[in-house]
């Protein structure tokens, strides 16, 4: 019988049905709107550095929403794909049985289009946010760390690159204020 969803393995303590998904493709991806947000239309299956991809989709994404929104709604909208990803990458994860699978990658695009809202203009300043981000995500210096460890759930999985993108703006704006204020270069 073919299904749509990976086979099932009983129930968890909580009373959920957990999912054995060795690795996730397009079906299981399609089978639920929380997976398909969370994998971020399914780009979260990319095979190499999906969530450097994850990342990398924040950037279109980020062009055609500042063409049609103003910063204070392109805020809103953020707020809400942050809200949407808690719901969608803390069911994902239950189903997958793992609370932050390399797959979901809502995290960082929601985190990096938060970025991108405060990022000088230009593509070199762009780059730079990107490069610094990604940094911040992979290496996860205390206290992104901590809370990577200790928050669960889809909060959990979405807080940490919140804390990233403070970094990488924090980053940033010193850059400006202090280097290229100075006359440095």
């Amino acid at each position: 019988m073919n299904t749509l969803l990976p086979k099932t393995h009983g129930n968890s303590s909580d009373g959920s049905t957990k999912l054995s998904v060795e690795q996730p493709d397009i079906v299981f991806v399609c089978a639920h709107p929380a997976y398909f947000i969370a994998f971020s239309g399914g780009f979260g299956l990319s095979p190499k550095a999906p969530g450097t991809v994850g990342t990398l989709i924040a950037f279109p994404l980020f062009w055609i929403l500042d063409h049609y929104f103003d910063p204070i709604h392109l805020l809103l909208l953020i707020d809400v794909f942050f809200i949407l990803g808690i719901w969608a990458c803390g069911v994902t994860g239950k189903a997958l049985g793992v609370p932050d699978h390399g797959g979901i990658v809502w995290d960082e695009t929601v985190a990096f289009l938060l970025v991108l809202c405060f990022t000088p203009a230009g593509l070199a300043w762009q780059l730079a946010a990107f490069v610094l981000f990604r940094f911040f995500d992979i290496v996860k210096p205390q206290p992104i760390r901590f809370y990577d460890q200790r928050l669960k759930g889809g909060f959990g999985v979405m807080f940490d690159d919140i804390i990233a993108a403070f970094f990488t703006l924090l980053c940033l704006s010193g850059w400006k204020a202090w280097v290229l204020f100075e006359s440095f270069f």
